[in-house]
């Protein structure tokens, strides 16, 4: 197979620029979910629509980017992350210009679908940096990748009110199709294809499954609210989705190549994660829905701070903003601490913003200071969890393991979007037959915030501490030589030779486990050297595969503490083409 970053051969180190290319696709992503915002209560005039019909202008991208995201994280695993990227931006840009040409709400709904399935973008980028950045500096990438979502959303909010206020609304979809078309661009000059790839093939039964799941689960959530809660629509689409999200898992898992490998989402590492990702989910939406109401609400309220929709945007983008400069500071804890300590570290920060929030409300610059420490919190939150997924399956899933905890941050959003979309609904005033939220509902909502904090905070005390090195941790070019070195020292080692006994440079060498399933990868040397580490002792099987030569499968055993084990491997004679 191909190389892993651990285990990467000699050439070309990737460009300075790729991080910040990859990050900048992640919040141009990131702003398709937040880009409407500052029109939504004008959505119903502005399309000549009913108001339930117009919130799926909103509800359509949500769950287009529920179903895209795990599907494009496989997909990438099989087939190349940088080519499903830019196919991901590129449907987006799509949808971006279908939503400027139109005020038709069918229309503008398909071209809102579309939008949604560029949040693949960001499993995508994660796994990206994976297979191409060494390891020094992978944790700080990946942590800026991470945060890209809550980057993307924060800074879209004041620029979306500006653009709003002064123009008309199309102008947010060109300009999001023009930030795409951008980002598409840089993404083609600097960042390389990943040379990783899954063995097997594209499981489409389990896509289509996956799909009607997470829609009949997440279209009650989001409008629960309106069809009532208690109603047979919203209880039956429950029950079809818990049928059908049940029948799904008993189909992956008696697949050898399955679209979710639901044995490694079990594992502690990743339940855990995955579930601490929901509350944190959770809890950055309440602050995105709460501050800017209470910032635009009149002061005849007497709560409410009178601000206008831009000013609002802006003290509610610091948010997005220390989110992002949150990363390299993640770095250097998790490289010192791991990245459970920070995940940790970063909820406490949110539980004390959030608590610290329930008696800030009476001031613009209290708000701004709230979104500061949630901003700090919810960056190192987000920074930790791609760390602690990459660090618990094998390379070859990074993608889809990566996408389903973007998902499970997606259900976190759309839960809280839920429930505090009830709470204010159901604490608001009636003033001149408009609803208008009350304090009380705000602070209920921060209370709700800070009960998802205490839940994820649990979870994340279940996670398992490391029995070995942690993956990411190096903090120097001179630490990851070293674990490098020593975890080769633990592994095969031998060449890869043809059927006259000459080397074969540049042969796919795979480690696969007595599962079937890869556990290491890397592409011989100019000699024919190849260097394999093996994660635990134990059977495992060494394939080798090279152009112009047949393929060579050889079982070996590693009983863990000895040293490295030499395996050369002889390649059939030369093929002939057809």
């Amino acid at each position: 197979m191909t190389p892993t970053p651990t285990d990467q051969p000699s050439g070309r180190a990737p460009s300075a620029a790729l991080v910040p290319v990859l990050a900048f696709a992640g919040i141009v992503v990131a702003v398709m979910q937040t880009l409407l915002v500052p029109v939504i209560k004008d959505l119903p005039q502005l399309l000549d629509s009913a108001p339930g019909d117009a919130t799926w202008v909103l509800t359509s991208t949500l769950l287009s980017g529920a179903v895209a995201t795990p599907i494009m994280g496989r997909l990438g695993d099989l087939y190349g992350k940088r080519r499903m990227l830019v196919a991901s931006l590129a449907v987006m840009v799509a949808g971006a210009l279908v939503s400027a040409v139109t005020s038709e709400l069918a229309t503008m709904i398909v071209g809102r679908t579309l939008q949604g399935f560029a949040m693949g973008a960001i499993p995508l980028g994660i796994g990206l940096m994976r297979d191409l950045l060494p390891r020094e500096r992978l944790g700080s990438a990946m942590a800026l990748m991470s945060s890209s979502i809550g980057v993307g959303g924060g800074l879209a909010l004041p620029a979306a009110a500006l653009v709003a206020q002064h123009t008309d609304f199309h102008a947010l979809f060109y300009g999001a199709a023009g930030l795409g078309v951008l980002s598409i661009v840089l993404t083609l000059v600097v960042v390389p294809e990943s040379p990783t790839r899954a063995e097997g093939t594209f499981d489409l039964p389990g896509a289509l499954g996956l799909s009607a799941g997470l829609v009949l689960f997440l279209l009650p959530i989001t409008k629960g609210g309106d069809w009532g809660w208690a109603s047979g629509t919203t209880l039956g689409l429950f029950a079809a989705s818990a049928a059908v999200l049940v029948l799904w898992g008993l189909y992956e898992l008696r697949l050898q190549a399955p679209l979710v490998d639901l044995r490694t989402t079990a594992r502690p590492a990743v339940l855990f994660t995955n579930l601490a990702s929901i509350m944190v989910g959770v809890a950055f939406y309440v602050v995105s829905l709460v501050l800017p109401q209470l910032l635009q609400l009149p002061r005849s309220t007497g709560y409410g701070l009178g601000q206008s929709m831009v000013v609002a945007g802006l003290l509610v983008a610091p948010l997005g903003l220390t989110m992002m400069f949150t990363a390299p500071v993640y770095a250097r804890l998790s490289a010192k601490y791991g990245p459970k300590v920070t995940l940790i570290l970063g909820l406490l920060i949110i539980a004390v913003g959030y608590g610290a929030g329930l008696g800030l409300m009476s001031a613009a610059w209290q708000s701004l200071v709230i979104a500061v420490v949630l901003g700090a919190g919810i960056g190192l939150a987000y920074s930790s969890l791609p760390a602690l997924i990459v660090g618990a399956v094998p390379a070859s899933e990074t993608g889809a393991a990566n996408g389903l905890n973007t998902l499970m941050r997606s259900i976190g959003t759309s839960v809280s979007s839920a429930v505090i979309g009830m709470v204010l609904a159901n604490t608001a005033n009636d003033v001149g037959g408009v609803a208008v939220p009350t304090m009380h509902g705000f602070r209920v909502s921060f209370l709700i915030a800070t009960a998802a904090v205490a839940v994820g905070l649990l979870m994340a005390l279940f996670l398992p501490r490391p029995n070995r090195a942690p993956q990411l941790r190096a903090s120097s070019e001179e630490e990851a030589n070293l674990e490098r070195a020593e975890r080769a020292l633990r592994g095969f080692r031998g060449r890869v030779l043809g059927a006259d006994g000459t080397p074969v440079a540049h042969a796919r060498v795979t480690l696969i486990d007595r599962r079937g399933r890869q556990a290491g990868a890397t592409l011989s040397a100019a000699d024919g050297g190849y260097t394999l580490a093996v994660p635990e002792q134990g059977a495992y099987v060494v394939a080798a595969r090279a152009a112009g030569h047949g393929p060579h499968d050889a079982p070996a055993t590693h009983a863990g503490d000895e040293g490295p084990v030499d395996l050369d491997l002889s390649l059939p004679g030369d093929t002939v083409s057809a």
